[in-house]
């Protein structure tokens, strides 16, 4: 006995256009009115999703189409947020992968296809962006024959169907040489291609492998039924995974919902194979199940891939303390922490024994943990933030460090340079393929490599080159990788800062801020043109006289300072500095703010740099 339902996973290297087909299939399921007035992008309603124009976090929708019910997930394009991924795929039968046109498999696309193929779904190829000049849909689909064989797939998810189209002009068809105008061979592939839920009878048996928040009803569990089924006001049992064993506790289902199109709808029981909301589970984590009272049986964990990297989180103890932020305290911000492990499965909070309110938080990349930052940030916190780090192992007693596969596709006149770039940061060069007059290279790198290469790549080429990494393995250790060869600009003296004072230190090197920004000691002002630390005073104003002379009464031409982001503002800072984030600032400062102290500590270390005085 099957039920009328697909369950399909949406799965693409980031700005392939997911979140754009699923649009057009929700118009294609009449979800809205002819006359009714939407947004593009309807899924990534999250206000930071539609700044970076990507997809955070996986969402649910449904549309019926021939009386059949499809639910469809779409999930992030970027391997930072493979958390998201991994859990969601679980509630799938099938997936839809997309690629470009153009640019075919990305390293991304690697990573989540490989997360569907283990799982075992049968995939459907979706070639898309076929109105761009100068594609190749066939090679493109050529090349995701090759990966998925690569990647181990079976000779059943090698039979793949293939379809064509431009999601943005909303249409898909079997011949990208044959437009349609709308996107219903898509979905009668879904309906032919991708196999319907098996009902499963038996005990009741779900697998929670999402939640979501309302401020009316609190936590709400979300996940597939795998067997049996489940009805409201049914008492069950919640079994949680622990290192001593499974830990279970009965609690009473209060209410229970379907997806259907944007949002959900209350119903009595929902049978095995449908993807359900669920109200009144308390204390429930990702990965628990919700099993029979009488036949107790907990599903596997939700297995994810251990973190990469690492920041340092600790409260903010400059002297700008809680001038704008809510949320200060070691209190507050452990809160936050503890709370985001419940709905993120690929994070992981510590707290940091050597020093009062600091924590160690590790996650997949410097994309994954600023995301985090900055919603933090958002709500109204405020903290300091370390150096990135990557997460090193000792495997067979040898150390090992993390290696990503990288690729640059660029214009040919730049490609000497981004080679030049990579190799001096340990990278190596594994493949270079030209298309058309744009390079394509792929290098093997060191996760530490990849910290701030983004900033330079794209200086480097004018703002023409794609990047993307994604994590490959542990391998020996690389050897040394200098970050960045110059030194800081530091204010010696509180107070605000003048353009005079600016002017008369512009030969030194590159400032990052403004006249008339308030700064304090040791805050983190500009870069150095030479390798040194430099400390200076940039709060110095104009004597003012009744004598009148044609060199004073000139006027201070300044270089615009540069403006961080938050992630540019992470890679760029040494290993004695700080990220000092607060809901309208983002500040560069020195660990020790007092030079004396600075210097002091350096002395004690053996290090004979100390810092030049102006």
């Amino acid at each position: 006995m099957k039920q009328n339902i697909r369950n399909i996973a949406i799965i693409a290297h980031v700005d392939h256009g997911k979140t754009t087909l699923v649009d057009k299939m929700l118009y294609a399921g009449n979800l809205f009115r002819e006359n009714q007035v939407t947004n593009d992008l309807m899924l990534d309603n999250n206000e930071l999703e539609r700044e970076r124009g990507i997809t955070i976090l996986s969402k649910n929708v449904s549309i019926n189409y021939k009386d059949t019910k499809i639910n469809i997930i779409d999930t992030p394009g970027h391997s930072d947020f493979g958390g998201e991924v991994e859990r969601v795929l679980n509630m799938a039968d099938g997936c839809l992968l997309l690629v470009d046109a153009f640019e075919g498999p990305m390293p991304q696309t690697r990573f989540v296809l490989q997360k569907a193929i283990e799982i075992g779904l049968k995939p459907i190829v979706v070639v898309n962006k076929v109105d761009k000049p100068n594609c190749t849909p066939d090679i493109a689909q050529d090349k995701v024959f090759d990966l998925m064989y690569n990647l181990g797939a079976t000779e059943e998810q090698l039979d793949f169907v293939t379809i064509f189209g431009s999601a943005k002009q909303g249409w898909m068809s079997d011949d990208w040489k044959k437009p349609t105008t709308n996107v219903y061979p898509l979905l009668d592939a879904i309906l032919e291609n991708i196999p319907a839920p098996e009902v499963i009878e038996g005990p009741t048996q779900m697998l929670i492998t999402s939640l979501e928040y309302s401020s009316f009803v609190g936590r709400i569990a979300v996940g597939r039924v795998h067997r049996g089924s489940i009805k409201q006001g049914q008492m069950v049992l919640l079994m949680h995974h622990t290192d001593e064993g499974i830990v279970s506790k009965q609690v009473k289902v209060k209410e229970l919902f379907t997806f259907e199109g944007m949002g959900k709808k209350k119903t009595d029981e929902v049978f095995s194979g449908d993807i359900c909301a669920m109200t009144g589970i308390e204390g429930f984590e990702i990965g628990d199940t919700i099993s029979d009272i009488e036949t107790a049986e907990a599903m596997p964990r939700i297995k994810v891939d251990e973190p990469t990297m690492s920041m340092l989180f600790t409260i903010n103890d400059s002297p700008f303390f809680g001038k704008d932020g809510k949320y200060v305290t070691s209190r507050q911000i452990q809160d936050r922490l503890y709370k985001e492990l419940e709905k993120d499965v690929a994070l992981r909070v510590e707290k940091d024994e050597t020093r009062d309110g600091a924590w160690v938080v590790y996650g997949r990349g410097v994309l994954h943990l600023s995301i985090l930052i900055e919603t933090m940030r958002r709500e109204g916190y405020e903290l300091a933030i370390g150096q990135p780090q990557v997460i090193v192992k000792e495997i067979n007693g040898q150390k090992c460090e993390p290696i990503e596969q990288l690729t640059i596709n660029c214009p040919e006149e730049f490609s000497s340079k981004m080679i030049d770039m990579v190799t001096r940061r340990k990278g190596e060069m594994i493949a270079m393929d030209t298309q058309g007059d744009r390079q394509h290279l792929e290098f093997k790198i060191p996760s530490r490599g990849v910290i701030g290469l983004r900033t330079n790549v794209l200086t480097a080429s004018a703002g023409e080159a794609i990047m993307a990494h994604q994590f490959l393995a542990y391998e020996p250790w690389k050897g040394d990788i200098v970050r960045r060869t110059n030194g800081s600009i530091i204010a010696k003296e509180g107070g605000t800062a003048f353009a005079y004072a600016l002017d008369k230190l512009q030969d030194r090197g590159k400032f990052f801020i403004f006249p008339q920004d308030e700064v304090y000691c040791g805050q983190v002002v500009g870069e150095h043109a030479k390798d040194k630390d430099l400390t200076v005073n940039v709060t110095k104003s104009k004597k003012l006289t009744n004598m009148r002379s044609k060199s004073s009464d000139e006027k201070a031409a300044l270089i615009p300072p540069k403006v961080f982001s938050l992630e540019e503002a992470l890679e760029y800072i040494k290993a004695d500095e700080y990220v000092e984030v607060t809901p309208h600032n983002i500040r560069m400062r020195k660990v020790v703010l007092d030079e004396l102290e600075r210097k002091r500590l350096k002395r004690a270390a053996g290090i004979v740099d100390d810092e030049d005085e102006d």
